[in-house]
């Protein structure tokens, strides 16, 4: 790692809950499930966050994305015009923490580090920890960890666009393993034989296994995985799928070697992070719309939360 020390990570946990019925903004009274902690989330292009009964539009403007929450609560990291940026909770204290363009962020476990995906020397997918100096650290694939990146101006993302599985297809957010040795993220080596696939990275040796694959050497059919998260126990990861096969955009959940997987919630459920082991929070279709919705994994339970997408839940 050229005697560079990666910190190890946290996964935020904790299940947050919303209830408010706001100007222009519907919501559900809060009920057990929710907890009463805070849940941020997209809408429209803005983040906003929301803890009991209040709801507070964090950002001004209408190009952020993939909000999480620092370890202790207090910060957000976020994409901001396809950017990592950094906030406070409370949306106050906005700053640029790496000016490559970017997947969504993941925090260190001291919260004084942050993993993105970007374009890697390679020209596919890769891992970096943000620099505010513009040198930005390469974690995976581990060839790229002695070679210099590819240049910001040379890794510009194509914009979103399309349908819900055209925009989802090359979503690069990445998840931190709980106990902080590992991190999942579109792509990888599998690359090189898969049409597309999602990692498991192992920090220490840069190591990689997949997870999902699609294509090439995969499984024949085409499709995708991406927006990974880590069980609390770090015992299972979850990861927004696709198979053309079965039509539909579902949440996965699996062992962390990919085996014994299942589908969790419903057909377009899509965007899953944890509290703890018994509870999703993600996203979901809800009267014609996207909302944000906790769903008890034991039971199926499912209790709409706000109208948005792309949840966080504060530790």
């Amino acid at each position: 790692m050229n005697g560079r020390t990666i910190t190890k990570a946290l996964t935020i946990a904790g299940l947050t809950g919303v209830a408010a019925l706001l100007s222009g903004t519907a919501a559900h009274a809060a009920t057990a499930s929710t907890a009463g902690k805070a849940v941020a989330y997209v809408r429209g292009g803005a983040i906003y966050s929301s803890t009991g009964a209040a709801e507070v539009r964090l950002t001004e403007d209408g190009v952020n994305a993939r909000p999480r929450f620092s370890p202790d609560g207090t910060k957000l990291a976020y994409l901001h015009d396809g950017t990592v940026w950094v906030m406070d909770a409370t949306g106050a204290n906005k700053h640029q923490v790496s000016k490559r363009p970017a997947g969504g962020p993941a925090w260190s476990p001291d919260g004084t580090r942050i993993a993105f995906a970007a374009l890697s020397c390679t020209g596919g997918p890769g891992v970096f920890l943000a620099s505010a100096g513009g040198d930005d650290e390469p974690l995976f694939p581990a060839s790229c960890r002695d070679q210099e990146a590819p240049r910001v101006t040379e890794s510009t993302p194509a914009p979103a666009a399309g349908n819900l599985v055209d925009r989802l297809r090359t979503d690069d957010a990445v998840a931190w393993s709980p106990d902080g040795t590992q991190i999942a993220f579109r792509g990888g080596e599998c690359e090189s034989i898969a049409d597309n696939c999602l990692s498991i990275g192992t920090l220490s040796t840069g190591r990689e296994r997949a997870i999902d694959v699609y294509g090439g050497g995969g499984n024949g059919t085409s499709g995708f995985g991406v927006v990974p998260a880590w069980r609390a126990d770090g015992q299972k990861v979850a990861w927004t799928s696709y198979d053309a096969e079965g039509t539909a955009v579902s949440v996965t959940e699996a062992d962390t070697d990919g085996s014994n997987r299942h589908v969790v919630g419903k057909a377009d459920d899509r965007e899953m992070v944890y509290q703890g082991t018994g509870t999703g929070v993600l996203t979901a279709a809800y009267n014609g719309h996207s909302w944000v919705t906790a769903v008890d994994l034991a039971t199926g339970k499912r209790t709409p939360l706000h109208q948005g997408s792309q949840p966080t839940v504060a530790p």
